[in-house]
Parts: structure tokens; C-alpha cells; sequence
């Protein structure tokens, strides 16, 4: 009988653990840390002041919405194996474990020991000696301030923040990695323009020599039209080093080794139509970075509630129950078995003001992340409208350029009309053969500008790609 009652001892101080009632405190509210968030972000527009904007919801599958099933199977690709992400995933991993661990202490901790010896003399009329033991060790820290609990919180919400900033960062690697993409078929058109007035000019040098050789063009015509067959090769060459650089880079972001060897569609999607872009207070709730840094505050105010109390008297209850006998059998014979329950109360009487330094220091802390998070809204709403902005600068600027374009090859086809009727002199026609070559060449980084700055606009909103 005694042997149930001494576990039962056991059990009720482990019991005590669960009791709610002795956490007095429960630390910061969450009205108290919002009321915080609100309060250091600058008046929130009903609508954005972009006129380009759209009202809707933000959607989610903005790949897909390029229709490219080569890009989405490189962003695919780099989800898995990008190692910047790996990385991020593994901290997410650590972040969570760190919060498990900061939760222990709420629980008791509980041991057990067996163990025996035998003590025998070589020589002497001493009796050979043996002594066995088992023991059962429990510990609990009854959390009465909240001290352990408000660790706990702040861990968990530095957890979610890691967890937050890990998936902006699956966003970003998608957006990155359409970006590559893009510029590597934009080198590979700029590959083309630069082959195709290089071709032009060839023959125009080809026509200019032979003329020199009747004695119809001058030297100066020919050596004109020799530096710009010079010119033009360069850019060539540039050009195709530019794509093999793009290659590569596209590689690594999709965790290949850069080979320069990657194939990729010969035009630019065309750009999808304007995503809904929703209301700017919906933005708080949805883009990743700034749930993280909201997570952040968050775990400022709770391990500033952790040091406020850490120099108030800490309760610990200790059980622990075991036997010892000279024979193994007679170690669990309830008289041998002895109970012992204890509790404890420690606070610090002098600490050289290290909890006062840790006070001050957490409300710092408190003050940086709530800083922090009102300048993350505030760059996350500039992005949003910037990117709304340039969305429209950018259209139209494509269209300019593409007229330029027009422009210029008729007044090609025109001058070389005028030239071969010995209207007009060969610089004129190099000249304009040039600006065709400029403005070819402007007209396809617009484009490829504008497809980043679409893919830009879905990563400030906030979308899922």
C-alpha cells in the first residue's frame, strides 16, 4: 500500500504541471502589439493613386498566365534546387525547433536511474559488499509570471517570421527566375538584329568596293562603310556573349551547373493583361516580407515580457521517489522504497542591474522592429505604385519605339532608293541603316522591360506566382 501511495505522490506533483491557474500573467495582448503596427503606419489610401490600377483580388498563378510551359518548368526546377532557398528552408526548419525548445520548460522534466556496484576485498576479513538502486527523478518550474510561457510566444513568432521570409523568398526565386529568362531571349534577338543589319551592311560594303574598284564611290565611302561592318560585328559579338552570360546565370538560379547550354523559346511571351491589384490595407495581410517583419514585433513585445519578469521569485517543485538494498531482489520491497517531494523559491537579490540592462535592451529591440515594420509597408506600398506607374510609362514607350522603328526602315528603303540613282551620298544611307539598328534594338529591350516590369507589379502585390 505504501508503494501506491508513494507513486501517487509522484503523480500528483507531476499533475501540477497542467495547472493553468498558476500562470497569473499572460503577457502582451495581441490587440495591445496591432494597436503598435497601426499606429506606426502613415495614413493607408483607400485606393492606390495609381490610375492604372485595377480593382479586383489579387490572383494567384501569375507563371502560368505567361503560357510558356518552359518557364514553368524552370521555376519548378529552382524551387527544388536553388540553393539560396535550401538555405532558407533549412532556417525554417531551425526556427521551429528553437520554438519547440523554448516550450520544454513548461513541462516537467522526468528521469530515471537503475544502477548497481559490488565492493570485494582482495585479502582481508572484510565481507565482499553489493548495493543496488533505482531512482525516479521529476522537476517542474511552475511558469507563475509567465516567464517561460512569453518565451515560448516569442520564439513561435520569430518561427513564423523565418517561415514568412522564406516564402517571399519562393517568390522572388520565381520572379528571378522569369527575369533571367527574359533576358536571355532578349539577347538572343538582340543576337538576331545585330546578325541581320550585320548581313545588310555586308552587302552594302560588297556593292561600295566594287564601285571603288570602277571608280564610281571614293575611298572615304569605303572606309565608312568598313567601320560600320567593324561596328556591327562587335555588337555581335557582344550580343551572343550577353546571352551565353544569361544562360548561365538562368542555370544557377535553377541550381545547374552553368554550361551555357539551355534552350529557350525565340520570342517574348506577350504580356498578359493588368493583374487586379486589390486595396493597399490588403497588402498588410498578404505580401510575405511584411508578415515577417510583423511576426518580428510581434516576438519583440513578447521576449520584452520575458526579461520583465525574470527577476521575480521562480517556484520549483521537485519529486522524486527510489530504493536501495544490498540484494536486487529487495529493490523494489516497499520498505525499502523512499519518497521525497520538495518545492523551492528563488529569486536574485542582486544582479549588478543585468536585468535592467536586459529591459532597456529589449525595448530597443521593440522600438527597431516596429520601425522596421512600418518602413517595410512603406516600401512595399512605393513598389506597388512605382511598378503601377511604369506599367503605363512603359507601355507607351513601346509604342513609341515601335513607330520609331517603322519610321526608320522606310526611310531606309527611301535612301537607298536615292542612292542608287546617285541622289544621296553613302553616309547617309550608313547613318540611317544605324538608326533601323538602334531602333530595332531599343524596340526589343522594351519589351522584355515591359514583361518585367508585369512579373515586378505580381511580386509587390503580394501574388503567389
Amino acid at each position: 500500500m505504501r508503494l501506491f501511495n508513494s507513486i501517487g505522490l509522484v503523480a500528483v506533483s507531476l499533475a501540477l504541471s497542467g495547472c493553468a491557474s498558476l500562470n497569473l500573467n499572460s503577457g502582451t495582448a495581441d490587440g495591445t502589439i496591432r494597436a503598435d503596427l497601426v499606429q506606426s503606419v502613415t495614413d493607408i489610401p483607400e485606393q492606390w493613386q495609381t490610375a492604372q490600377s485595377t480593382v479586383g483580388d489579387v490572383q494567384v498563378g501569375w507563371i502560368d498566365a505567361l503560357n510558356d510551359p518552359v518557364l514553368s518548368g524552370l521555376v519548378k526546377e529552382a524551387q527544388s534546387n536553388n540553393r539560396n532557398l535550401q538555405v532558407a528552408a533549412a532556417n525554417v526548419e531551425r526556427s521551429w525547433t528553437l520554438a519547440r525548445q523554448a516550450g520544454v520548460a513548461l513541462r516537467p522534466n522526468v528521469g530515471v536511474s537503475l544502477g548497481g556496484n559490488r565492493q570485494a576485498f582482495l585479502d582481508g576479513p572484510v565481507p565482499d559488499t553489493s548495493q543496488f538502486d533505482w531512482g525516479i527523478q521529476a522537476s517542474w518550474e511552475a511558469d507563475i509570471w509567465g516567464r517561460i510561457r512569453a518565451g515560448q510566444k516569442a520564439a513561435v513568432a520569430s518561427a513564423q517570421s523565418v517561415e514568412a521570409d522564406y516564402r517571399f523568398t519562393q517568390y522572388s526565386i520565381a520572379a528571378a527566375v522569369a527575369n533571367a529568362y527574359f533576358i536571355a531571349i532578349e539577347a538572343s534577338l538582340q543576337t538576331d538584329v545585330a546578325r541581320k543589319t550585320l548581313e545588310t551592311l555586308s552587302d552594302t560594303d560588297r556593292i561600295v568596293n566594287v564601285q571603288y574598284d570602277e571608280g564610281i564611290a571614293m575611298a572615304q565611302d569605303v572606309a565608312l562603310s568598313a567601320s560600320d561592318v567593324s561596328s556591327t560585328q562587335a555588337s555581335l559579338i557582344t550580343a551572343r556573349g550577353s546571352y551565353r552570360d544569361a544562360i548561365n546565370a538562368l542555370q544557377v538560379l535553377i541550381g545547374r551547373y552553368p554550361s551555357g547550354d539551355l534552350e529557350t523559346r525565340t520570342s517574348l511571351p506577350d504580356v498578359p493583361q493588368m493583374p487586379p491589384t486589390g486595396l493597399p490595407s490588403e497588402l498588410l495581410e498578404r505580401r510575405p516580407d511584411i508578415i515577417a517583419t510583423e511576426r518580428n514585433v510581434a516576438a519583440s513585445f513578447y521576449a520584452l515580457d520575458q526579461v520583465k519578469v525574470a527577476n521575480l521569485p521562480r517556484l520549483t517543485l521537485t519529486a522524486n521517489t527510489g530504493a536501495l538494498a544490498s540484494r536486487f531482489e529487495d529493490i523494489f520491497d516497499p520498505v525499502n522504497i523512499l519518497v521525497n517531494i520538495a518545492g523551492s523559491i528563488t529569486a536574485p537579490l542582486f544582479d549588478g542591474g543585468l536585468n535592467n540592462a536586459q529591459i532597456a535592451q529589449a525595448k530597443a529591440e521593440q522600438k527597431q522592429a516596429v520601425a522596421a515594420y512600418a518602413q517595410t509597408v512603406l516600401t512595399a506600398f512605393q513598389e506597388v505604385e512605382t511598378s503601377l506607374n511604369q506599367t503605363r510609362v512603359l507601355r507607351d514607350r513601346e509604342e513609341a519605339l515601335r513607330q520609331s522603328a517603322k519610321h526608320a526602315n522606310r526611310a531606309l528603303d527611301i535612301v537607298r532608293i536615292r542612292y542608287n540613282e546617285g541622289e544621296t551620298d553613302l553616309i547617309d544611307v550608313l547613318n540611317i541603316q544605324q538608326r533601323v539598328f538602334t531602333a530595332e534594338s531599343n524596340l526589343v529591350s522594351a519589351e522584355r522591360a515591359r514583361l518585367d516590369e508585369w512579373i515586378n507589379l505580381n511580386l509587390a502585390l503580394g501574388g503567389s506566382w
